[in-house]
């Protein structure tokens, strides 16, 4: 194939041939009894429900778990969905040019959201909170992969630079929140806001295929990120002088350990201050938005309208979406 077709520019009934980043490849069985591969496609542009109706046990453990595969196939409408039926398939190791093919890259600027965040970390008011914010801001090593860092392998914001969209975005919404509640903490809020997904940047390897490194496997980025703040605090003492109120630090390692907010959902502790059960609600507030605009109103509308107002079943969400809005243009 000479020029790519990305899956936002699919029809049904189209040829797909090309390299795609290939997640939860699962093995499953038809009502005849024959073994079958179904998989998530996805490129730059979107990603795409795959299936392949007659596959072997080996070919299936030669696929990557997390990774790249080329395949043959093509386009299918099912349900108000655009699937792809695979007809062949082997694991790929893609070239520097495929990988821009292949990695997802937000669409907002990272100098003007890292400008925003600059901002808010500047309008904190307490000096040992300002000087705790500095100290990172200072970390160039940590600043590049905060930059650079995906929010989620898959969930929201999964694409470079997801990790810094969705920070500024919790914090422009807790800056604007805050006023709202004259008893809450708002240096807390933005700080825990800032705070809550550093870990993010050790969990994850996004230099490839979106995966988890073996720190985000065995300690994951919540334990990590009060790791990180606790390295911070240290340093802040030991080179600026400068030691944060009594129980300042505490506060804040809650806020990382509790924004998940429930432990089925990764949260070591259910959050106990006013402050963290904000920041949770914040971050889920942010999340679980994205996730449902990405699945029912993606940036990049597909090249084929195949009439289903349903999305398919959002795990994260537990429903199928409805697509249309009622007062669009």
């Amino acid at each position: 194939m000479t020029t790519r077709r990305y899956i936002a520019e699919m029809e049904p009934s189209q040829r797909v041939e090309g390299v795609f980043a290939i997640a939860n490849a699962q093995m499953g069985r038809t009502r005849q009894d024959k073994p079958y591969l179904r998989c998530l496609l996805s490129d730059k542009s979107g990603e795409a429900p795959a299936r392949m109706w007659s596959i072997d046990e080996a070919t299936f453990k030669g696929l990557p778990v997390d990774g790249f595969v080329w395949i043959e196939g093509e386009a299918q409408a099912y349900q108000g969905q655009l699937q792809i039926i695979i007809h062949q398939v082997q694991s790929h190791e893609p070239t520097v040019e495929q990988m821009k093919e292949l990695l997802p890259v937000t669409s907002r600027d990272i100098g003007e959201m890292w400008d925003e965040l600059v901002r808010l970390m500047g309008s904190l008011s307490h000096p040992g909170m300002k000087a705790l914010g500095e100290l990172f801001l200072e970390d160039e090593y940590f600043v590049e992969a905060f930059k650079r860092a995906p929010a989620a392998k898959a969930l929201h914001h999964s694409h470079l630079g997801g990790l810094l969209e969705h920070t500024v975005t919790l914090m422009q919404i807790a800056d604007r929140i805050c006023p709202l509640y004259p008893r809450i903490s708002r240096d807390l809020v933005v700080m825990g806001c800032f705070l809550q997904d550093i870990g993010k940047t050790r969990e994850l390897r996004y230099d490839r295929a979106f995966a988890y490194t073996d720190m985000g496997e065995l300690i994951g980025h919540i334990v990590e990120g009060t790791h990180m703040l606790r390295d911070k605090c240290e340093l802040l003492m030991r080179e600026k002088g400068v030691r944060l109120p009594a129980g300042a630090a505490m506060v804040l390692e809650h806020i990382i350990l509790s924004h998940h907010n429930l432990p089925e959902h990764g949260a070591a502790k259910p959050p106990m201050t006013p402050e963290a059960v904000l920041v949770a609600h914040i971050d889920a507030l942010d999340a679980k938005t994205v996730i449902a605009l990405d699945a029912a109103r993606p940036e990049q509308a597909a090249a084929a309208d195949l009439g289903g107002n349903f999305t398919d079943r959002s795990w994260a969400l537990g429903v199928k979406l409805y697509r249309p809005d009622p007062l669009g243009a």
